[in-house]
């Protein structure tokens, strides 16, 4: 059953407001990018620094992706119980925290506070995770990959232009007198605050509180309606979790060991760093097209393009790995599967349950793709170590065969419940 029916979605107040949440969520993902693409790399070295080691350096990642899973379900539970603007705001203010805890782990040299500051940190992530089914919330059926597309989509810029903030905050740091490799952080504690103003004073009306207003329900309390508890009683959410999970596993593992790979095969810094960002670009600028596609084909078509695309990069990655063309075609190609997997399969979770399962079952959805992130680029080096780096993307390809015969068998097993709807 759809967030709200398709009389009052279509009213023109309810549109009105949805077109005013859509580009209040795109500010706030703006802000929260910058955010976080400002310290994701600064993180890994200050974490190198702190930790004495270059070992330590993933611990950034490690503990950003660990911190958005941890406040996951409590973020879709506070904004169940109190609207997306509440929950939304308190992710970025968190995030906000973090980047001042991380201040302060480089002025005092604690290491063990720096990675309290980077789960923090990882906050953001999973305010901006949230964000695409926020902007679900009043949308038409028709339209909502769309709508969640264009605000993932909006991400792109901030993830951009964070990175390059790396020269002006050594400076602004330096102004401020804050410690060498913390300047970006000053950077992140204003987008995140910028970020919460948005989501607390913009965002307006509240699209989850309005969907239930609209729909004249509310979520309901109790273990049966727990993301575990959906799954195991929802196979078209089971499939939907798995996709997105499934496919951030695939992602993490091969983007996370493509550095090292390409350095290993003599690739200058530059081309390491132009390679990500071709990735990244595939990850977002093409996901407003899936969305659409999504909306017109249907979410099941649109994850095997996703999964075809993934295959494409694991087996360009398999046979061409040793040249630097090729990694970079495959790592475009992986961000491409990507995007379509998990913007179809966002889309699907929301389709998936009713409105009082909707955020308990995105909440442990984001949770699951975030702990899979967790758990591929954690076995991705000691595969990689074993069997090299195509060795890692022949294994990856289980992940892929797995969601793709899924997603085959679902469609076949729709066709004579189609058949038979027409009949009658």
């Amino acid at each position: 059953m759809d967030s709200v029916t398709a009389s009052t979605v279509g009213s023109p107040a309810v549109v009105a407001s949805q077109r005013r949440i859509v580009r209040a969520l795109i500010a706030g993902q703006i802000f929260g990018g910058v955010g976080m693409g400002a310290t994701l790399s600064l993180g890994a070295l200050l974490a190198a620094q702190l930790g004495g080691s270059t070992a330590w350096s993933g611990m950034a990642a490690t503990m950003s992706t660990l911190g958005a899973a941890a406040v996951a379900v409590p973020l879709a539970r506070l904004a169940a119980a109190r609207g997306r603007r509440l929950s939304l705001s308190s992710g970025s203010l968190l995030a906000a925290v973090g980047a001042i805890l991380a201040i302060t782990s480089a002025q005092i040299q604690s290491f063990p506070l720096l990675l309290v500051s980077l789960m923090l940190l990882g906050a953001g992530s999973a305010t901006n995770l949230q964000a695409r089914f926020a902007a679900t919330d009043l949308s038409q059926p028709r339209s909502r990959a769309r709508d969640l597309s264009i605000v993932v989509w909006s991400t792109t810029i901030g993830a951009v232009l964070g990175p390059n903030l790396f020269g002006p905050g050594e400076v602004v740091g330096a102004f401020l007198g804050l410690p060498p490799l913390t300047g970006a952080f000053a950077f992140s504690l204003l987008a995140q605050l910028c970020a919460a103003v948005v989501y607390a004073f913009v965002l307006r009306p509240d699209p989850l509180l309005t969907s239930y207003a609209l729909l004249g329900t509310r979520p309901l309390a109790g273990s049966r309606t727990g993301g575990w508890a959906i799954l195991r009683a929802n196979p078209r959410a089971r499939y939907a979790v798995a996709t997105i999970a499934f496919s951030q596993a695939t992602m993490v593992a091969l983007m996370s060991m493509a550095p090292v790979h390409l350095r290993e095969n003599g690739a200058m810094l530059t081309i390491v760093g132009f390679s990500i960002s071709l990735h990244v670009a595939g990850m977002y600028a093409l996901s407003p097209v899936f969305g659409r596609m999504s909306d017109r084909w249907g979410r099941m078509p649109v994850i095997l393009v996703g999964q075809g695309l993934l295959l494409a990069s694991l087996l360009v990655s398999s046979l061409g790995g040793a040249s630097q063309s090729s990694m970079m075609i495959a790592l475009v190609l992986l961000g491409l599967g990507w995007s379509a997997s998990v913007i179809a399969g966002s889309a699907l979770v929301s389709d998936a349950v009713t409105a009082e399962q909707r955020t308990p079952l995105q909440g442990f959805s984001d949770l699951s793709m975030n702990a899979a992130g967790a758990l591929g680029g954690a076995v991705a080096g000691p595969i990689m170590m074993a069997a090299g780096y195509s060795g890692l993307a022949w294994v990856a390809m289980v992940l892929v065969a797995a969601v793709g015969a899924w997603s085959i068998i679902r469609m076949l097993g729709s066709r004579p419940v189609a058949r038979q709807v027409e009949a009658e």
